[in-house]
């Protein structure tokens, strides 16, 4: 049985977060912005190599379930992790996938 600090609404948002992040492309995109980095979608696109509106429809279902924020400036929009103690699940990821 669940413990009663962590249920309910609290448990559906976390479910939805992890299930964002489960798909390659956003693991790749949560592994640029782990460290407080902050990109744009131009700029992540050129890293990953796909298309940019591949890119925009991941960006979107980041922040739709609460895995990035946006900040405009200017011309651009930079996306950053909600919460920088998500990168520790990208490492934690990274180091499960290395063993053996």
């Amino acid at each position: 049985m669940l413990g009663s600090d962590f249920q309910g609404e609290q448990l559906d948002k976390a479910t939805g977060m992890l299930k964002a992040m489960a798909h390659p492309i956003r693991i790749s995109i949560l592994h640029f912005l782990k460290n407080g980095e902050k990109m744009t979608v131009t700029q992540i696109h050129e890293r990953l190599g796909i298309e940019q509106s591949t890119t925009s429809h991941h960006l979107g279902i980041l922040k739709d379930k609460g895995v990035l924020c946006s900040k405009r400036d200017g011309k651009n929009t930079f996306y950053y992790l909600k919460h920088i103690v998500l990168g520790q699940i990208i490492d934690c990821m990274k180091s499960c996938a290395c063993e053996d």
